[in-house]
């Protein structure tokens, strides 16, 4: 099974480092992890020796995000790190996992960018907008027209590879695109005048992005997982402390190749939590801010575009144990 088609945002230029991989349920964790933020931040951890003064045998494998996906479908990790609505498709399709910490949400990385002229999403109704149908950003456009009064059949879609949409709204063919970065940002600099109508900004907890772990693994390795978020606020600490930020950004750029000014811009419109947030956000309850809410908003999504056919427990693929007991 080749996950590609379904999966969203490769966020900086693709980079696959070939992984030596292993079954699950190794006695070493082996965790792919990919170029969104809330995962790269893992790498102060690793840098830092964090993971081994806390006892954690994992080894961190890097990936493209949808060759991480595929790895674990295959049954090759222990755990991915993947959105909330992605691990839905990938249990769908096979190999389910259960997400036991939220890294962040989407704050802003996502966004539907119009022509210049057009200042609103209202200003969208009759016009055509690109979008690659059935991703993540498909879901981000129906919701800022819902919220601004509008539906899908007031817009006319028109599916577009999401790393053509840059491309796509320069032609002047459409009136706006939806997409992530660096997409989006290339949308922008490519029309002068251009702007965001609509941004994950405006819609937080529509996109979480988690540890997807395996339940084998789960079960075998509680306490090394346990142990493995008992290091996350550490992470996010030092990643926001204005005193320690600038070595996380060279931490974090180097991983990702690009300059550390670059990647603070990527860090912006990622929204890290907390494990004392993630314990609000894995309360069981309706809406975004709860990770069962979303969850079950993208569930919905899913099957009405025929990402899959058949609805998913989501509660299944949730255990907020983990969170619970950090202290």
């Amino acid at each position: 099974m080749h996950l590609l088609p379904l999966l969203r945002k490769t966020l900086l230029a693709g980079v696959c480092v070939a992984a030596t991989l292993s079954s699950a349920s190794a006695a070493t964790l082996k965790i792919g992890y990919s170029d969104w933020p809330g995962w790269v931040a893992w790498q102060v951890a690793i840098d830092k020796g964090w993971l081994k003064e806390a006892g954690v045998d994992a080894d961190f494998q890097w990936f493209d995000y949808s060759a991480s996906l595929d790895a674990f479908s295959a049954h090759k990790l222990d755990a991915v790190m993947a959105t909330n609505g992605d691990a839905l498709v990938t249990g769908a399709n096979g190999h389910k996992g259960v997400m036991i910490l939220a890294t962040d949400y989407s704050d802003g990385n996502d966004m539907v960018v119009a022509q210049p002229g057009i200042t609103d999403i209202k200003g969208l109704k009759g016009k055509s907008v690109a979008v690659e149908e059935g991703l993540v950003d498909h879901l981000l456009l129906l919701t800022g027209l819902e919220k601004a009064g509008l539906s899908e059949k007031d817009v006319k879609l028109v599916n577009t590879k999401t790393n053509e949409t840059p491309q796509v709204l320069a032609s002047g063919e459409v009136a706006a695109v939806a997409a992530w970065q660096p997409n989006a940002g290339q949308a922008l600099h490519m029309v002068p005048g251009a702007r965001p109508v609509f941004t994950s900004h405006e819609a937080p907890g529509l996109i979480y992005d988690t540890i997807v772990v395996d339940p084998q693994s789960l079960h075998d390795n509680r306490d090394q997982w346990q142990k493995l978020v008992g290091v996350w606020d550490h992470v996010v600490s030092y990643i926001k402390d204005p005193k320690t930020q600038p070595d996380a950004l060279k931490i974090m750029a180097t991983r990702t190749g690009v300059s550390p000014e670059a990647y603070k811009r990527f860090l912006k419109g990622t929204h890290l939590l907390t494990v004392s947030d993630d314990k609000a956000v894995f309360a069981k309850k309706e809406g975004l801010g709860s990770l069962y809410g979303s969850s079950s908003v993208s569930d919905s999504f899913n099957v009405r575009y025929s990402v899959y056919k058949t609805p998913q427990n989501v509660d299944s693929y949730i255990d907020p144990s983990f969170v619970a007991a950090v202290k």
